[in-house]
């Protein structure tokens, strides 16, 4: 996305009128039966459009705060942004009542997967096509992989094995303990990232940035994102009930959910990835990618463990054999991508390989 002295409309208007629908909904009774009167067929038809423009105008601001502050703090805080607007998706389905036991587990998986994965592969397969071979820094790499590596198995496959609580759950002290420590650990990565080894994750290709802009500047965009993020959490409790719906009519696969949340989220980040790829910024790409991939599992879970004090759902988030292998393949074949410093379209495609294979199982468990 292009960064420019004046803020484009679209990136303000698009939110105000996610606003204004969430209040024409609830004042209709937006609910389950929407598909039963000209109201609620109208609000869904232009709620799905209108809380993709709000997630990208979202995403825009946090780019412009992002280019404002530099690298990596940037990058920082669009990938919290994108993280909130997936906590808000996965409460409200959660407050809907009628989200599986397992709905954040499979929305922690699917974006570790997208990401790592789908959007990975992307990126690499652009850049080798255009530049052949491609450069980052390898030690930044191995912070990320070494990161995901712990987090994903506290996380998704040591809940299967713990023997306090019968099924694949934690029990609450365990929960509190692995959230805990969970964010522990990112702290300590966000530390790592933005004040101990900055360099690492700056890149070769990052120009400095001329200060044209003022606090002004900063402090609008900043203004931006609060709104559009909130109305993306608002317009996420209308959404949830068009999923339920959607999900019980069609017969899916709980799944399914966790895969519509994770690609709802991440399009507009994997654009600038993907942008970031084509100029021939690999180390941005990672930054975004691997970096929405610990920030949804480092602030995701504690979040959500912290919510189900009020909510009371049994979380179960041990993965099933399967989505265990796909992890597995996944961090494995990541080792061997960022191994060397160096990437090309083979590694790519492998990962495209692997998204296809998870998408697919997605739909045929």
């Amino acid at each position: 996305m292009t960064h420019s002295a004046r803020t484009p409309i679209w990136t303000w208007a698009v939110p105000v009128l996610g606003l204004l629908l969430f209040v024409i909904a609830m004042a209709t009774g937006y609910g389950d039966d929407f598909a039963s009167h000209t109201t609620g067929i109208a609000v869904t038809v232009i709620l799905i459009p209108l809380l993709i423009g709000t997630v990208f105008a979202a995403v825009y601001h946090a780019e412009e705060v992002a280019h404002i502050m530099g690298e990596p703090v940037g990058t920082l805080v669009l990938t919290v942004a994108v993280t909130i607007i997936e906590l808000a998706l996965i409460i409200s389905l959660m407050l809907s009542g009628k989200a599986t036991p397992t709905l954040v587990r499979e929305t922690v998986f699917a974006v570790i997967m997208i990401v790592t994965t789908g959007l990975v592969g992307l990126c690499i397969v652009v850049g080798g096509i255009r530049y052949r071979e491609q450069g980052f820094d390898v030690t930044s790499a191995k912070i990320y992989l070494a990161m995901l590596i712990v987090l994903s198995t506290l996380t998704l496959i040591l809940p299967n094995y713990t023997t306090t609580t019968p099924g694949r759950l934690y029990s609450e002290s365990q929960l509190a303990y692995v959230s805990i420590a969970t964010i522990a650990l990112y702290l300590v990565f966000l530390y790592t990232q933005t004040v101990l080894h900055r360099g690492y994750f700056v890149g070769e290709h990052v120009a400095p940035e001329s200060s044209t802009t003022g606090e002004g500047k900063l402090a609008l965009s900043a203004f931006c994102l609060c709104v559009a993020l909130a109305a993306v959490v608002l317009l996420a409790k209308l959404i949830a009930v068009v999923i339920n719906v959607g999900v019980s009519k069609f017969d899916a696969p709980s799944s399914i959910s966790g895969v519509i949340i994770g690609l709802i989220v991440l399009t507009p980040e994997a654009i600038s990835a993907v942008k970031a790829a084509q100029k021939n910024d690999l180390q941005k790409s990672i930054n975004l990618a691997l970096g929405s991939s610990l920030a949804t599992i480092g602030l995701t879970i504690p979040a959500i463990a912290a919510a189900n004090l009020f909510v009371h759902t049994p979380l179960i988030l041990g993965l099933e054999p399967g989505d265990v292998t796909l992890l597995v393949m996944t961090l494995a074949a990541s080792i061997l991508t960022f191994g060397t410093g160096r990437t090309n379209v083979l590694f790519g495609f492998l990962h495209l390989v692997i998204f296809g294979t998870f998408l697919f199982l997605a739909f045929v468990p």
